[in-house]
């Protein structure tokens, strides 16, 4: 019996040689942009050539270790020190962003190298987004012509998708703040992006990165207002941003405003207490009445645990609508006011549908509570009504409106007889 454990294979000492076309050449920075400038001197400001060479390039040179080098070539001509000054010794090309007119075409052109080269090595990415964050720090060292160059060039390539809005949070940096760097950068950035796409598109990206309510942060505390941000873009021609901001404003003041009526409510705070915070924010925001009762119709309404019984809710919508009618009338001043309040109560019913028997009470109610008048509900049942539950409101309606009209002649007989 042959007792010898079977001999366990081994790896012979056979070397195989990797062909040259798969390494990667492993250069230092110097050497690397070196290289890069060497090629860019042979193609010259043709910018298809240019894109070629680099997608070629990314073959045999290490794009994924060198991207800081390669990016900084491209936009500045040299490897940029901190700052984003280019070092005296070194090689620099003039095939770059810094070098090229300063028109929307040329920058452009150069975008479109941006996108082949990244749509073709896509681990660029994150060192390309890196990259801007950091030329947008050192905004402060290039001339003013560069800056406009960069500043176009960004924008149109966050309107084509290349670039995240969020490296837009490198402009909010102290010292490019207080020296106006970044609100001057910002109008030739947003004049690039709204001229490649609109103002839609780019509330959209803003946005996504939760920056649509930062803007105002291009200037110093002691500017961020809606007024100055307006003044200063409506002048360098961009009312449609200005306008966006403005509404951004707007819409964040009045989620604001709702949102402390609510804890007021629930906290049981006086009415006059309320309709005088409500009255200073309408004042320093600059809302209408008509937002105003709206949004203290949707606040009251939510704030209480609707029965589920049709026959039950109508009942309770009353006690709880008698009781907030004082805040309601101080509010519905103007007839605009009465009729948005009623397009509200309409829509409300409509949507919620154990309050669609309720919409009359309703109304009568705030008749008898003044806030609602005869003229409003006059309008509304005319012609100011929603298609939302028409027919059901209308008919629920006809014989209030009819004892309205009627009490209206009565009143102007009365009046003319006085005469």
């Amino acid at each position: 019996m042959n007792n010898q454990k079977p001999q366990k294979p081994t790896l012979s000492g056979q070397r195989f040689k990797t062909r040259k076309r798969d390494e990667k050449e492993r250069f230092d920075p110097t050497q690397f942009q070196d290289c890069i400038i060497q090629g860019l001197s042979e193609t010259g400001t043709d910018l298809e050539a240019v894109a070629k060479f680099l997608d070629a390039s990314g073959a045999k040179l290490d794009y994924r270790r060198y991207a800081e080098t390669l990016f900084d070539i491209l936009v500045a001509g040299g490897m940029l020190a901190p700052g984003g000054t280019l070092a005296d010794d070194m090689t620099r090309t003039n095939v770059c962003v810094f070098a090229a007119q300063e028109d929307l075409e040329t920058m452009q052109a150069f975008a479109q190298v941006f996108n082949k080269l990244i749509r073709r090595y896509k681990y660029l990415e994150k060192g390309f987004e890196d990259e801007v964050k950091k030329l947008l720090l050192f905004l402060k060292g290039f001339s003013e012509s560069e800056r406009n160059k960069l500043a176009m060039l960004t924008g149109i390539l966050l309107a084509n998708g290349t670039l995240n809005a969020s490296i837009l949070n490198s402009l909010y940096n102290e010292n490019l703040v207080k020296e106006g760097v970044s609100a001057a950068f910002a109008v030739k950035l947003f004049k690039s992006w709204i001229n490649e796409k609109d103002i839609n598109a780019v509330a959209v990206s803003l946005r996504k990165v939760n920056m649509d309510n930062r803007l105002m942060e291009l200037f110093p505390a002691n500017k961020q207002s809606v007024e100055h941000f307006s003044k200063y873009f409506t002048e360098a021609g961009l009312k449609e941003l200005s306008e966006y901001v403005r509404n951004q404003q707007s819409i964040g003041a009045r989620k604001e405003l709702q949102k402390e009526l609510q804890e007021q409510m629930s906290r049981g705070d006086p009415f006059k207490d309320i309709i005088l915070y409500v009255k200073e924010e309408m004042k320093k925001n600059n809302i209408s009445e008509q937002t105003v009762v709206a949004i203290i119709w949707s606040s009251v309404m939510s704030t209480v645990e609707w029965n589920k019984k049709e026959e039950l809710v109508a009942e309770q919508a009353i006690k709880h609508l008698k009781q907030y009618s004082p805040l309601l009338a101080a509010f519905t001043t103007q007839g605009q006011s009465e009729l948005t309040l009623l397009l509200k109560i309409q829509e409300y019913c409509y949507d919620n549908i154990h309050f669609m028997k309720a919409f009359q009470k309703i109304v009568v109610l705030f008749y008898k509570a003044e806030v609602l008048s005869e003229e409003p509900i006059l309008k509304w049942y005319k012609d100011a009504h929603l298609a939302k539950g028409k027919s059901v409101f209308l008919e629920q309606m006809k014989k209030f409106v009819e004892w309205l009209k009627n009490a209206e002649e009565e009143s102007e007989s009365e009046a003319e007889e006085g005469d």
